[in-house]
């Protein structure tokens, strides 16, 4: 049975349309040996047989399941607790994540605002929308939040301990844009002070962009930065890193008017790169031009307790050119895998997982800085990742790790120009003491 709605004369019709005769002469870019029926396919198997065929290729990827990795950068290998999947399978869930007829999605609600709620509670903000579509969007979505109300305000103040990504992808956001980009540039010490940004700042800034930890995993001032902000009149917009908050202080209570972050690590498997989850959490005099969608508590006639969406001003609900942003997917999904993370960790077990990440990543540093011709870069405290100035090219000990069943860090380089001896290292709560000795024996090896 054929499910093609257009007849013949339908396809004859729009050929004429655009001015060819015959529908070959649309793949005339394609060379003739790669053409159907030329395509010297294999014969057909049984769906068995394609199966196992598809295992073998799998079990050639390096998954951190079953290999040592040290490479971090916005994409964190933290355990997954099993209740996280079992919950997100179910059927409810799992095909129906976007509530269109919200009235009759009281599930999905409610998990949606259980989620605004613990991303409140996590960043020591006021409201949180529900979601974003990874960390590097939200990121911008956060900056362009500051600069939509009308303030007469259009410079956004960047640090470049930023991650670059995320600098490049508010660099394409705000192409086109009435807005300028100062780029603070990245000191030495690969930590920013306040001061550093202060002569960047007038009354032409609308907001000052931060990372927290930034990129390079060291701590800086937040209530620093938030102080020169203020006073000229510029919001604080901060990208964290959720795992981080466990331990550290949230950046609400150190005066940021804006906190976005990446919350894959928040019980959302890498997955060789997505999906991811954007954070974006603010306060209440900002929630009329907050992007997405905003879930809310009230009560029916009967008294009882129900759900209902608040506002949504994406450009699916209202009209394009009144929408706050233009981003169509709505990570519901992954939204709910946070939640149920968070809600099985709890306040406890959320500051256990960060104890682990701060201290397996100290020791690794520690043992990395008592090897000859290794040094570890940066100052200021720091959190589970962090700098190291290699012997050699890091591609080529990346590469010697590798043979050795060992994911390596970062090469800086390829992403900062200027940094193309460094490598970025990180640990997790899934590092274990003894890959630790393995690595840094191996890069003791590398560059003996």
């Amino acid at each position: 049975m054929v499910f093609s709605p257009h007849t013949a004369d339908d396809r004859a019709r729009m050929l004429q349309e655009i001015g060819v005769e015959r529908l070959e002469e649309l793949f005339a870019a394609i060379p003739a040996s790669y053409r159907f029926p030329q395509l010297d396919l294999p014969l057909a198997i049984s769906e068995a047989e394609i199966y196992r065929e598809l295992l073998e290729w799998s079990m050639q990827n390096f998954s951190t399941a079953t290999t040592a990795s040290f490479l971090g950068a916005g994409s964190y290998n933290h355990y997954v607790p099993a209740v996280v999947q079992q919950i997100l399978w179910r059927g409810e869930f799992y095909s129906a994540y976007t509530p269109y007829q919200s009235e009759v999605s009281q599930g999905t609600l409610q998990a949606i605002y259980e989620f605004q709620s613990l991303i409140c509670l996590l960043t020591g903000m006021e409201v949180s929308n529900a979601s974003m579509y990874d960390g590097a969007t939200a990121l911008a979505e956060g900056a362009l939040l500051c600069v939509s109300p009308p303030r007469g305000r259009n410079k956004i103040v960047v640090a470049g301990t930023v991650h670059p990504h995320y600098r490049s992808v508010l660099r394409t956001y705000t192409r086109g844009l009435p807005v300028s980009i100062v780029e603070v540039s990245i000191p030495e010490t690969l930590r920013l002070q306040p001061n550093d940004v202060a002569q960047y700042l007038d009354d032409e800034t609308a907001c000052l962009v931060v990372q927290y930890p930034n990129f390079y995993g060291r701590i800086e001032d937040l209530a620093g930065y938030a102080e020169r902000a203020h006073a000229v009149g510029a919001r604080l917009v901060v990208s964290a890193y959720p795992i981080a908050l466990g331990l550290l202080q949230p950046p609400g209570e150190l005066g940021a008017d804006v906190v976005t972050g990446e919350g894959q690590c928040l019980g959302i498997p890498q997955s060789f790169g997505g999906p991811a989850l954007g954070i974006l959490a603010t306060r209440m005099e900002l929630v009329r031009h907050l992007p997405g969608r905003l879930i809310g508590a009230t009560a029916d006639r009967e008294g009882k307790r129900g759900f209902v969406m608040v506002l949504q001003t994406r450009e699916q609900h209202i009209r394009r050119e009144k929408a706050t942003s233009n981003i169509c997917t709505n990570q519901g999904l992954m939204a709910l895998a946070a939640t149920v993370y968070l809600s099985t960790l709890g306040k406890q077990g959320l500051r256990k997982v960060a104890e682990l990440c701060y201290h397996k990543a100290h020791y690794l540093a520690e043992r990395i800085a008592d090897l000859p011709a290794w040094n570890v870069i940066g100052d200021g405290p720091f959190f589970n990742e962090f700098a190291v100035r290699c012997p050699r090219d890091p591609r080529e000990i990346n590469a010697f790790l590798l043979e050795r069943g060992i994911i390596g860090g970062l090469v800086l380089g390829d992403l900062v120009p200027e940094q193309q001896d460094l490598m970025l290292l990180c640990a997790t709560e899934l590092t274990t003491r003894e890959q630790i000795d393995r690595l840094v024996e191996a890069l003791r090896e590398a560059t003996a």
